[in-house]
C-alpha cells in the first residue's frame, strides 16, 4: 500500500538517508528503529508527504502521494513525539476535535477519550491523555496510513502500553497501516508485526 523506494535525503551537505526501502501493507504494524540521526523522523516526515526525497519514489497504492487540498484530509498522516506542539494550548479538547472535521466517535472511544475532557486544555490532561487526543484527530474517514514518531517516549510504562494496545487494536480493525518509530527495540518486538532498523 505505502511503499519508498531508493529513499535519500540530505540537509545541505549532510546525507541523512542513503538508499532506504520501506513498505507497508494495508493493516500491517511496522516498527523503525535506529540510533538517533539515523533518520528515522525524517523518514517519517518524507513518508507523510511533509518533506520532499532527495532523490527516490514514495508511493501510496503504486502512485504518488496525493496533495493536501482543503477540506480533504491526507491519507497518510504524521504524529510527532511531543503531542503539545500539535495541538493549541488555548483551545479545549473538543476544538482540537473538531478542528480536523467531525470527530470519529469509534476511534474516540477505542482510544479512550472521555466526554468529559472535551471543555478541559491541554494542560489539564496527562501526557498519555493529550497522546489519545492528538492521535484520535488524525482518523479521518480517508486515513490510510498512521506514522507515530515516538509518541510514547515520554509516558511510563503503563501510559505507554494502554496507548499502544489501543492503538494497534484499532488499525488493525480498520486495515489502517500504522508504522511505528521508537528507540525501544522490546516495544518494536511486542507490538509490530516487523521491524527496520536504520544506520
Amino acid at each position: 500500500m505505502l511503499s519508498a523506494e531508493g529513499i535519500h535525503h540530505a540537509y545541505g551537505r549532510v546525507a541523512v538517508l542513503e538508499d532506504v526501502d520501506l513498505s507497508l501493507a494495508a493493516g500491517e504494524v511496522v516498527g523503525l528503529g535506529g540510533p538517533s540521526g539515523s533518520g528515522k523522523s525524517t523518514l517519517g516526515r518524507l513518508l507523510a508527504g511533509r518533506l520532499s526525497p532527495s532523490a527516490g519514489r514514495i508511493c501510496l497504492d503504486g502512485a504518488p502521494l496525493p496533495g493536501t487540498a482543503p477540506r480533504r484530509p491526507a491519507p497518510v498522516q504524521y504524529a510527532p513525539q511531543v503531542p503539545e506542539l500539535a495541538v493549541d494550548p488555548f483551545w479545549t479538547v473538543g476544538r482540537i476535535l473538531d478542528n480536523g472535521g467531525t470527530p470519529d466517535p469509534l476511534a474516540l472511544a477505542a482510544l479512550g477519550v472521555a466526554p468529559a475532557w472535551h471543555d478541559r486544555r491541554p494542560v489539564e490532561l496527562s501526557g498519555g491523555e493529550l497522546a489519545r487526543v492528538s492521535l484520535a484527530r488524525l482518523f479521518h474517514p480517508a486515513l490510510r496510513v498512521l506514522i507515530c514518531d515516538e509518541v510514547t517516549a515520554q509516558l511510563d510504562a503503563l501510559e505507554q502500553a494502554t496507548l499502544l494496545d489501543r492503538l494497534t487494536a484499532l488499525t488493525r480493525n480498520r486495515r489502517i497501516g500504522l508504522l511505528i518509530i521508537s528507540h525501544n527495540a522490546a516495544l518494536r518486538a511486542r507490538y509490530c508485526d516487523r521491524s527496520q532498523v536504520l544506520g
